[in-house]
């Protein structure tokens, strides 16, 4: 968009940006069909306002641009990153303390199980699968071959389930059951697999269909490290003996053994020697260093023995930077007669995530049912009042809410939590998901909503099926221990 127009760093770019690129997404940016005027209708953000927003970021000395998962929940989340990575280079706004672009993560370790691989196409470090060199150093130090091919992303396996040709998953502190988009998807899919292992603190909705239960720890029970949004490595030390008398570590070890590959740590602080061996930006990282500093922020090595606490002074990790060029497509959950409003889920105060956890605590007393916020244009419309029972149908399928009269969204768009397993907020949400991540679009999702008497045929099967799951769990607690077994 025409945002940048006199905002626009040039001895920075000359010195930290590639010429060619940066040309050419300035001619794209010139563009009319990408100006502030021809968003204005997609957007619903005046064009002046853009301009204004653009130049007060521009020229106010220092910068910052935090994000949160109202920007990655689309079908262009990727494409929305690459442009505020692009705005901020183009403004000088990165390299320095008080400036940057800043994720906020949806939980305290998503930075750090990002940094150790769990990508399905990258190793530790976000080093390349097909890299062969970097293959070849955890093949060694593993004594495995590896496949130079990336995984499946989630929702590929859930595909390649149905279809026959994904038949395990094992699972450990999440409940994609509750969590992913359109529920029934994901139920079938586990429904095909020939072995489900789930490891957890709760027995949650992912939990219902496993073949095998093993046990989880809680933060109180772990010896470890949570590594923050702005890279920042924390230790995190055990107050109480894991309940199960495991750590999850030591039940990943176990079932490795089990299955015939020995793993031989005695303590975590080990595994994080192997993590300063094997990756570059963690080559001076250890327990003994963490607890010397209190923290460490990578990278941390021979050229930053006290880690980085501000990235990209003088250059990228690639060197030059890359302007990348974000056209605007549009998603492809359009709005139609049938399905005249758009749903957005989120999450609220009181509970967390998919609230196996706070369900169980006094913080229902706040939040007790998840329920659908509609305008009240759009209620009175179709008749609804506020505590009527609605339904919420979408192309994936129906679900059941208490409505709740709000102004809190504009006419056109209601809005839902998805808490409690019951509420069936995911069953109405689609596959549509990001073209880079596959990180599911729950932000966009074309819904009509309409007064009703009765849950939906969802909701009275879920009824059913997690009674029988909650009665079998009882069976097990109530049968008499084997001796010897």
């Amino acid at each position: 968009m025409i945002v940048t127009e006199g905002l626009l760093k040039e001895d920075f770019i000359a010195e930290r940006c590639e010429p060619r690129a940066f040309e050419q997404w300035r001619e794209f940016v010139a563009r009319a069909e990408n100006s502030p005027e021809a968003m204005e209708a997609v957007t619903g953000v005046p064009a002046n306002q853009v301009r204004e927003a653009a130049r007060v970021y521009a020229t106010a000395g220092n910068g910052a641009i935090y994000y949160g998962l109202g920007v990655t929940e689309h079908a262009q989340g990727s494409t929305a990153v690459m442009g505020i990575a692009n705005l901020a280079m183009a403004t000088g706004n990165i390299g320095r303390e008080g400036v940057g672009v800043n994720p906020l993560r949806g939980q305290n370790n998503v930075q750090g199980s990002c940094d150790m691989g769990s990508f399905p196409h990258e190793l530790p470090g976000y080093r390349h699968i097909g890299d062969a060199a970097v293959r070849s150093l955890f093949e060694e130090a593993w004594n495995v071959k590896l496949q130079d091919e990336p995984g499946l992303r989630i929702p590929n396996m859930f595909d390649a389930a149905t279809h026959g040709t994904f038949m395990g998953l094992y699972f450990q502190g999440e409940d994609i059951v509750q969590s992913d988009p359109n529920t029934q998807h994901v139920a079938d899919a586990l429904s095909s697999m020939e072995c489900i292992v789930a490891q957890d603190i709760f027995l949650n909705e992912t939990a219902k269909y496993a073949h095998v239960l093993l046990p989880g720890s809680t933060f109180l029970e772990k010896d470890g490290t949570f590594t923050n949004a702005e890279r920042r490595i924390s230790r995190v030390r055990k107050v109480m003996p894991p309940l199960a008398g495991l750590s999850d570590w030591e039940v990943t070890i176990r079932l490795s053994r089990a299955l015939g590959y020995e793993m031989n740590y005695t303590h975590p602080s080990e595994i994080m020697d192997e993590i300063a061996r094997l990756t570059p930006t963690f080559h001076s990282i250890s327990y003994e260093r963490l607890d010397e500093l209190g923290s460490i922020q990578w990278p941390c090595n021979e050229h930053a023995p006290d880690g980085t606490p501000t990235m990209h002074i003088d250059e990228f990790a690639r060197g030059k930077g890359r302007f990348v060029i974000t056209k605007f497509v549009a998603t492809p959950e359009k709005v139609t007669r049938k399905y005249p409003l758009l749903l957005a889920t989120g999450r609220i105060l009181s509970q967390y995530n998919v609230g196996a956890q706070t369900r169980r605590t006094e913080n229902s007393r706040w939040h007790e049912e998840d329920r659908l916020e509609i305008h009240p244009v759009d209620a009175e419309d179709r008749g609804i009042k506020m505590d009527d029972w609605v339904g919420i149908e979408s192309r994936a399928g129906q679900t059941v809410l208490r409505a709740k009269i709000s102004e809190r969204m504009q006419p056109g768009v209601v809005y839902t939590t998805f808490h409690f397993p019951e509420s069936g907020a995911n069953v109405i949400t689609t596959d549509s998901s990001d073209w880079a991540t596959n990180c599911p679009e729950y932000k966009v999702t074309a819904v009509q909503v309409l007064p009703v008497e009765q849950p939906s045929q969802w909701q009275k099967d879920y009824s059913r099926f997690n009674t029988q799951q909650l009665e079998l769990v009882n069976m097990r607690d109530l049968a008499p221990a084997t001796s010897g077994k």
